[in-house]
């Protein structure tokens, strides 16, 4: 079968599949509003949680380690490092055929391969669905993307030119993920605005009603499917051709695999780096003793990312469990969720010293911020030189910057937690040049 044959189906042949999907999903009632108690009725989608979710994972660690919602059809979250490890770890019991938390949970059929392998993969499926895309994420090929990637930042910098405050969640710390992941993938970086309306739908709009979900997968998929479509009529040397043309078993990848690891790295590739860099200014906006330290030791800036990205790890993953059964002492049924919290793991005083401090020159640091199992980042080297250079750039060019307005931060909820309006005073006179 030729690439082109794959992909060879008409509009309606292409809804009919994706209908065929959204009838088989079990789909559940959005139960929304105040959260009554914590450890029976938590919900990561609540303004509380996303504003300060430390607080409430630290007293459900300490009252109900294990808690529990009727939300979402049916929802754990443990908030101890050892017990997100071990579920992590363990396949046998838990998949990963869906990892959003929400109200809709997809068809059995999915798996082992899933919506978006290979986070979306189980065993032995997503070992080879993963090393597909070990090469281009290796440190070497990340390396290559620096020069590109310090240079768009120093633009966005110019561009604050003559402004006395900033929205450096949206008009900076967003932009960089999305020029370096539409690059790779050889999608057009003046399709950004949509780019920013497919992560909205895909990870903060999980409580809107079906047909509203229905609608924003819908336009994903169109404009995925316009992508393969360009990339098979014009080949270039991308990461899109690259899937295009990747083999498993001797054969050339299911179409729904191609388009399901498309959507998985525009989707994970922008919304974490985002939020891991606005929560790092947001960070050193308000804590002068650290902002300046940084200034005058530039050279523990890697150290101070690894903490940033521990004490505000963005992201949360989810598992499904796969049959009843007792575990921890609590009774799990199938097809409940398990929201596998990092951050919470990474702020467990079992495992790290000062948890909930965050300690710049901290030295020993094994955080989970990239995920733990078979499932870690694939892409960690990427969003650490995203986020390192993304920091250099920024302390080299304005070393002075102070929340404009500490209530006008807003932060995203859901499963990936950062700024998402984060007000900054840059006086212009403090704006170095790049000659400097």
């Amino acid at each position: 079968m030729s690439i082109d044959e794959r992909f060879n189906l008409s509009e309606e042949e292409l809804e009919a599949m994706h209908n065929e999907r959204i009838a088989k999903a079990t789909v559940n009632r959005a139960i929304t509003g105040p959260v009554s108690d914590w450890t029976s009725d938590w919900s990561h989608t609540e303004p509380e949680w996303a504003a300060d979710p430390y607080p409430i994972q630290a007293d459900l660690r300490q009252r109900c380690p294990i808690a529990h919602t009727e939300r979402f059809g049916g929802a754990w979250l443990p908030t101890r490092h050892d017990d997100i490890a071990e579920i992590a770890y363990d396949t046998e019991r838990f998949s990963s055929r869906a990892v959003v938390v929400g109200n809709i949970r997809p068809m059995m059929e999915l798996a082992p391969v899933g919506a978006t392998p290979p986070i979306s993969s189980d065993p032995p499926f997503h070992h080879e669905a993963r090393k597909l895309l070990l090469p281009a994420f290796t440190k070497s090929n990340v390396a290559n993307l620096e020069p590109a990637t310090r240079a768009f930042c120093h633009e966005l910098i110019d561009s604050f030119a003559g402004k006395d405050v900033i929205d450096a969640a949206h008009d900076y710390a967003q932009y960089i993920p999305m020029r370096v992941i539409a690059d790779m993938l050889g999608f057009p970086p003046e399709d950004q605005e949509q780019f920013r309306e497919f992560i909205h739908h895909a990870l903060e709009g999980i409580n809107g009603t079906l047909e509203e979900q229905i609608a924003g997968m819908g336009k994903l998929a169109d404009y995925i499917m316009g992508q393969v479509y360009d990339h098979l009529e014009n080949p270039r040397d991308d990461l899109t051709s690259y899937l295009l043309g990747c083999e498993m078993g001797g054969e050339k990848l299911d179409p729904f695999h191609v388009t399901g690891t498309m959507v998985l790295l525009l989707i994970a590739g922008i919304d974490t780096t985002w939020s891991a860099i606005g929560a790092s200014l947001w960070h050193l906006a308000k804590t002068e003793a650290d902002r300046r330290r940084l200034a005058a030791e530039p050279d523990l800036l890697p150290t101070a990312m690894e903490e940033f990205l521990r004490a505000f790890a963005p992201v949360t993953m989810a598992r499904l469990v796969r049959e009843d059964m007792e575990w921890k002492g609590v009774q799990m049924k199938a097809e409940d969720w398990v929201l596998l919290s990092f951050p919470a793991a990474n702020r467990d005083p079992a495992k790290f010293d000062r948890a909930d401090e965050v300690v710049i020159d901290r030295e020993v640091n094994k955080h989970a911020a990239f995920g733990l199992g078979i499932h870690r980042c694939v892409g960690s080297h990427l969003a650490r030189m995203e986020l390192r250079v993304a920091l250099e750039v920024w302390m080299q060019r304005i070393p002075e910057f102070t929340l404009a307005d500490p209530a006008a931060v807003t932060w995203a909820a859901g499963q990936v937690r950062g700024p998402r309006s984060l007000p900054l005073r840059i006086s212009p006179n403090n704006v170095t040049s790049l000659s400097q």
